[in-house]
């Protein structure tokens, strides 16, 4: 039980260290790529604009919340029934739920902002 409790922050600390390594490696990489390509600074500082995501942090409020809905529902039918699964099945049914939701209003977010910008 030792070698397991003291296991789990080690691997949890390389796990979290792989990701943001190989994370700044592509996106280094990305960078490298671009300029390769010939392009400008000011070309390269537009791709990058252009590829950033507006509605994250509203997308990221849809998912969360359906996450701690689910989390509420499920907790609240254990409680009441003493059966030990609603809690996963509800996480992960309405986690998918609010990633849907979450893709949906996006979409529909930046299809009314492309309909502004080409009607104006």
């Amino acid at each position: 039980m030792g070698f397991v409790a003291l296991s789990i922050p080690i691997i949890t600390i390389l796990v979290v260290g792989l990701i943001l390594v190989t994370y700044f490696y592509y996106r280094s990489r990305e960078r490298q790529m671009l300029i390769e390509k010939g392009l400008d600074a000011k070309s390269i500082k537009e791709f990058f604009e252009s590829k950033k995501d507006p509605y994250w942090l509203l997308k990221l409020g849809v998912v969360l919340f359906f996450f701690g809905l689910g989390l509420g529902i499920g907790l609240m039918l254990e409680d009441s029934t003493d059966q030990g699964y609603y809690i996963p099945l509800f996480l992960f049914t309405f986690f998918g739920i609010g990633a849907v939701v979450a893709n949906l209003v996006g979409k529909k977010l930046e299809k009314s902002e492309n309909g502004k910008e080409l009607g104006s």
